[in-house]
């Protein structure tokens, strides 16, 4: 399969919230929150436009990835700027592929160029290791509320990036935001899709 990756654009960001939307629906709740957060994103500070590309089948956009600003704060109250990756998606039909990983590699390659020390997920284990990601514990980095799990993992986008970074991770209130009446009329912009509850959704 040929496929390419290139800078995602304003004219693909509502191709794009769909096919979020369609590749998270039902998989971690009935329906879904990635489109919506992904849109927040964009309108925000945070949002790394120089690393959010999109990966085409043809002229067909099939997969994206985002990044947003971070940061790991000390207990001495020192901040360190870091990046947190997504949402990341990939369209259903187009899953298992390969697609995803290529994403992963190329985006990351190019925030090594960035600036950035290192990229901050949560996600699979098994997945993002090879990648290179290791559990955030290991760099002395908890999540916002002081916790450490096999699913909380971080890179270092050169050697050493993280060494004297230690702390408390958080990213952007969008990820928190994902109720309300904004989001409701948000949804509604979108074709009505059932809602289920899933095996997928007690694993998360």
């Amino acid at each position: 399969m040929n496929i390419s990756i290139r800078l995602e654009e304003e004219r693909d960001y509502r191709h794009v919230e769909t096919l979020t939307r369609e590749a998270f629906w039902d998989l971690y709740r009935p329906g879904c929150v990635e489109h919506w957060i992904l849109h927040q994103i964009r309108n925000t500070p945070v949002f790394v436009k120089a690393l959010s590309f999109v990966a085409c089948a043809g002229d067909t956009v099939i997969g994206n990835i985002v990044y947003s600003r971070a940061k790991v704060v000390s207990t001495d109250n020192q901040a360190f700027e870091v990046l947190c990756m997504g949402p990341f998606a990939v369209a259903p039909s187009f899953q298992k592929k390969g697609v995803g990983a290529r994403l992963i590699q190329y985006s990351i390659e190019k925030a090594k160029g960035s600036g950035f020390k290192a990229v901050v997920i949560y996600g699979d284990p098994d997945y993002y290791r090879r990648f290179g990601f290791v559990r955030a514990a290991e760099h002395g980095i908890t999540t916002s509320s002081g916790e450490s799990f096999d699913a909380f993992m971080a890179l270092e986008l050169f050697a050493g990036a993280l060494d004297g970074v230690r702390g408390r991770f958080y990213a952007d209130p969008v990820f928190e935001k994902t109720s309300g009446k904004a989001f409701e009329a948000f949804e509604k912009e979108f074709p009505h899709k059932e809602k289920h509850v899933t095996d997928t959704q007690f694993f998360h």
